[in-house]
């Protein structure tokens, strides 16, 4: 066997175990932003390591990944819960949002075409469904979808990868604080921003998504729920 080949495979079984942690981080955090895993459930290193047949200390390191990204706490003693963002939490994560957020409207009016324009009015038309037919966590996920993909068309990689974050932790707070049914703002908020960014008018969209960020976060309700404990085989077995 050559060094190549020798080389190439000891790399293999390293890049087949990436994709697999990568591919339960995933997994993992799809349940969370689904709100499959509830705001303030425990996250017992044992019983994730056996529902994904991985080690302990593979899970501890995807854990430690998604307590970075804050959808979950780690405590001492007490181990990894998924994050129960507090109204100051809620508060700061909108504040951002205007900030970042609004400030791109400019550049995706710019760069926005036909194609893209039609890729968010498909996006939006799904949120509209899953909301129409109960189901929340869906409506919640592609909603954060849709804003992601708004960032990226900005051109900007690294505030979109900000925005993802905010995304996600901004579906926890619906999670926590939402109304059942609704996400805060109106069904046709999005095609109506789309509109504005088609004809190019960036300053308007940025006005308009100002104020749909300010319905969402005026439309929750800051009431702290119960913490509860998740059945893992269930979300995870399949």
């Amino acid at each position: 066997m050559s060094d190549a080949q020798a080389t190439a495979k000891r790399v293999a079984p390293e890049k087949e175990a990436d994709e697999r942690h990568e591919a339960i981080y995933r997994a993992v955090s799809d349940a969370i932003v689904e709100q499959r895993l509830k705001p303030g459930a425990r996250l017992r290193e044992d019983a994730l390591a056996e529902v994904f047949s991985i080690s302990r200390t593979g899970i501890r390191k995807i854990l430690q990944r998604l307590a970075l990204e804050q959808l979950v706490t780690l405590t001492p003693r007490r181990g990894a819960s998924v994050t129960r963002p507090t109204a100051e939490e809620a508060k700061d994560v909108f504040d951002a949002r205007q900030l970042i957020e609004c400030g791109l409207m400019p550049d995706v009016a710019r760069r926005i075409g036909e194609k893209e324009a039609a890729e968010l009015r498909d996006m939006a038309r799904q949120e509209r469904q899953a909301l129409r037919s109960g189901q929340q966590s869906s409506a919640i996920r592609l909603s954060a979808d849709f804003h992601v993909r708004l960032a990226q068309l900005s051109g900007n990689a690294t505030l979109a990868e900000f925005v993802e974050r905010l995304c996600s932790r901004s579906s926890l707070i619906l999670a926590v604080y939402g109304h059942r049914g609704h996400l805060g703002c109106e069904s046709h908020d999005h095609d109506d921003l789309i509109g504005y960014l088609e004809a190019g008018n960036g300053e308007r969209a940025k006005a308009f998504m100002s104020r749909h960020l300010k319905a969402i976060e005026a439309s929750l309700s800051m009431v702290e729920g119960e913490e509860s404990a998740p059945d893992l085989q269930q979300i995870f077995g399949g």
